[in-house]
C-alpha cells in the first residue's frame, strides 16, 4: 500500500518537509517512490504537482493526515471528486 506522507529534511530546528509518496512498510527518511510536494511549516509556504498526486489519489494512494490537511487547503480533493465519474449511491 502507498501512502502521501511527509518527509523530514532541513536541518536541526529548522524543519523542511517533502511530501512524498512512500510504501507503508517504509520508515519516514526510507526511500520514496516519488517526491509529489514540498511543506515548509516556518513560512507556511506548500508547493503540490497536482497531477501527480491525483494519480496517486486515484491508483489508491491514502494520504497522512497532515498531508491530508495540506492537500485540503490548496483543493486537492475538489479537483479529485470533480475528475471521478459519478458513483451510483447503494442502498
Amino acid at each position: 500500500m502507498v501512502k502521501l506522507r511527509l518527509k523530514r529534511c532541513g536541518r536541526k530546528q529548522r524543519a523542511v518537509y517533502r511530501i512524498v509518496a512512500i510504501d507503508v512498510r517504509s520508515r519516514r527518511e526510507g526511500r520514496d517512490l516519488r517526491k509529489v510536494g514540498f511543506y515548509d511549516p516556518i513560512t507556511n509556504q506548500t508547493y503540490l504537482n497536482l497531477p501527480v498526486i491525483l494519480d496517486f489519489l486515484k491508483k489508491g494512494a491514502q494520504p497522512t493526515g497532515t498531508v491530508h490537511d495540506i492537500s485540503k487547503k490548496a483543493g486537492v480533493f475538489t479537483e479529485f471528486s470533480l475528475n471521478q465519474p459519478n458513483q451510483p449511491k447503494l442502498n
